[in-house]
């Protein structure tokens, strides 16, 4: 999404100093660490809690997060999720005492965002451990680990509690478009999209995902990392760039699941690795509901190996094969 600047010109260079100033005062970086009990000015000063940084937060704000694990809330309903502001950029992957977002390394000191917020393992976990909601495309989440968690609900009352068990990206009937960066998606679980689901029934659903790990992660039905939703006359053209996929499974596109009905829809690769996924009917790595002719997949410079069922591996394959790589249901 494009920015647009508007430039208000005036006689003098002071007001476009103060201007500057004004601008250059309303932005906010707010510090995150386990066991912080301060105020969340500084590092010395950090939140002990992410959910506390996130309620103060405001569009412009910045968030860095050090390394260890934060879940949403304890002793809680398992409805309860880290809730991104839009507007909002949220960096982890800090050892706690960096002055600028690239001498972070994310790799080295991982900050996790957990399902976990009962008992040991995850049958109370909550349903959905991220939640975006009309998030404008200056909304970000860069450098974080995301697991379990287990949208295993019925989605009867609540649609969101059986989709999207690391992220619900919630687009239906307005616009949802963050940015996830440098992330990764390991052991969660949804009916419909294990680590992610774009919601773009109904609205508008435009996410990018860079450089981002999804593994290990499942869907009951459909999408064992992602699903993406373009029906009810709505949008949903998500890009991932460099991604990975391995090891993730669903009983339809065991990495992506791409829903549509009559509205075109979009769905961009661009040099991503799909390795060992498993589909238990079709689609090993990903499968479309809608037809081609209303779905479009661009897989530039993307590879495709070892995806079950493993009839040929091509990217597309028509409706009667089952379809290692790419699977089409009219």
């Amino acid at each position: 999404m494009g920015t647009t600047f508007k430039c208000i010109c005036t006689k003098g260079l002071g007001m476009a100093v103060l201007l500057l100033a004004v601008l250059h005062t309303s932005a906010q970086t707010i510090y995150v660490k386990p066991n912080g009990k301060g105020d969340g000015s500084s590092w010395k000063e950090a939140y002990g809690h992410f959910s506390t940084a996130l309620e103060n937060a405001r569009p412009g704000t910045q968030i860095w997060v050090a390394a260890g694990k934060y879940n949403p809330t304890t002793g809680a309903g398992r409805d309860i999720s880290f809730s991104i502001p839009s507007g909002v950029k949220i960096y982890g992957g800090f050892e706690g005492s960096e002055k600028a977002v690239d001498e972070r390394q994310p790799n080295i000191y991982a900050s996790i965002l957990s399902g976990d917020i009962g008992q040991p393992g995850t049958a109370d976990n909550s349903y959905n451990v991220v939640h975006f909601e009309n998030a404008d495309g200056n909304t970000l989440l860069d450098g974080f680990t995301i697991t379990g968690g287990n949208a295993n609900g019925h989605g009867n009352d609540n649609m969101e509690n059986s989709r999207g068990g690391g992220i619900y990206n919630n687009g239906r009937a307005g616009a949802s478009s963050p940015v996830i960066r440098n992330c990764y998606f390991i052991k969660n679980f949804g009916r419909d999209g294990g680590a992610v689901y774009n919601d773009g029934a109904g609205g508008q659903c435009h996410p990018v995902f860079e450089n981002c790990v999804f593994i290990e992660n499942e869907a009951g039905l459909d999408g064992g990392a992602v699903f993406n939703d373009s029906r009810n006359g709505g949008q949903c053209n998500p890009v991932f760039k460099n991604c990975i996929f391995k090891n993730n499974m669903a009983t339809y596109g065991g990495a992506i699941c791409h829903a549509t009905d009559d509205m075109a829809c979009e769905l961009t690769l661009e040099k991503c690795s799909f390795t060992e996924n498993a589909a238990y009917l079709r689609g090993g790595a990903i499968f479309s509901m809608g037809g081609k002719e209303n779905c479009f997949v661009e897989t530039g410079g993307s590879v495709f190996k070892g995806n079950f069922p493993d009839n040929e591996n091509r990217a597309f394959m028509n409706a009667e094969a089952r379809g290692a790589a790419y699977q089409i249901r009219k």
